[in-house]
């Protein structure tokens, strides 16, 4: 987030100051692949037919694909669905391990993501195990309570509970480089959240209404699927913390801690079956994958785009997240 901010302060500095022009970079993704399917363990009987999936949500949870330089990565949620879809297919599946390591995203995205697990477990009629590995939190906490049981390792950060704006003040930058911001509009508050003039008392307290709805949203989530803790605990819990995995564990917030064999196991004895091969499905050109790669694979980032006027209203525009901002 600071170095979003830096970016943000700089890029503001080069518009006012017309240090670049509207043109951009040409960048040119990868042809299109379709997802493959990949065995990458076995366990048990290796003439099984049985399948577990192990399904990836990796980084900021997003609505939204971005474009890099040789690449294009698809929104949290658009990547999701397309893999539960073919899922769904595919009768031999009889589990899913979600493996999470995000520090949450966008609220909407995180919901989507929520409901499309939900909707998966219920038509496909399979039990779904969360394995957080470095961090699931906020919005990452969030989706993995659409499971049936939650694994963490002893160093996973979880937790942080809650909801958080972010948006930028370059009134400071105007004033002192001898700009200023015009708006003609219908009604008071048409344009909160406008970077380039005064934060008022008005507009933070429309912000925090949006912030205790969303954030009494997230205690619903955690209160209907963590069954062993009541709400107001919950809330006593959902102040934002940070938690490591062990911690979790003995306040109830996940329900075991451990590694990805025992989630996969887990996954397994829910689903009655004894022999399974773990199954991703990926658009990796690697040769050898298994049960700690990445499913996508992914060119350099780097960094080269630079920002034209509407890239930069969308970076300094207020953003309602479910996010821890410590990522």
């Amino acid at each position: 987030m600071a170095r979003r901010a830096f970016l943000v302060l700089v890029a503001v500095a080069l518009l006012a100051t017309g240090c670049f022009n509207s043109t951009n970079l040409e960048f040119i993704p990868f042809p299109e692949e379709k997802l493959s399917s990949r065995v990458i363990k076995t366990i048990g009987d290796s003439r099984t037919d049985n399948r577990i999936l192990l399904l990836d949500i990796d980084g900021p949870i997003t609505g939204v694909g971005e474009d890099r330089l040789f690449w294009h990565q698809d929104a949290t949620t658009t990547a999701v669905a397309m893999k539960l879809r073919k899922a769904a297919l595919d009768k031999r599946i009889k589990g899913v391990v979600v493996r999470i390591n995000s520090p949450g995203g966008g609220v909407t995205a995180s919901d989507i993501v929520y409901r499309e697990l939900q909707k998966y477990k219920r038509v496909a009629g399979v039990p779904m195990v969360t394995m957080m590995m470095d961090v699931a939190a906020s919005g990452g906490y969030y989706i993995a309570c659409a499971t049936d049981e939650i694994y963490a390792h002893s160093t996973t950060i979880t937790g942080s509970i809650g909801v958080i704006i972010f948006s930028f003040g370059a009134d400071g930058l105007f004033e002192k480089i001898g700009l200023e911001s015009r708006v003609i509009k219908s009604g008071e508050l048409k344009d909160m959240g406008n970077p380039f003039d005064e934060f008022t008392d008005s507009e933070r307290a429309v912000f925090q209404n949006v912030v205790d709805k969303m954030y009494a949203r997230f205690v619903n989530v955690v209160s209907q699927n963590r069954r062993n803790l009541d709400r107001e605990r919950i809330v006593e819990l959902a102040d934002g913390r940070i938690y490591l995995g062990d911690e979790a564990k003995e306040l109830g917030l996940i329900d075991n801690v451990g590694y990805m064999d025992d989630a996969f196991d887990a996954a397994m004895k829910r689903a009655g079956i004894q022999d399974a091969k773990v199954l991703v499905y990926t658009h990796s050109r690697q040769d050898e994958l298994n049960m700690y790669s990445n499913q996508l694979a992914k060119a350099p980032d780097i960094g080269m785009k630079m920002p034209d006027a509407s890239t930069l209203m969308d970076m300094t525009r207020p953003r309602i997240l479910y996010m821890w901002s410590g990522y």
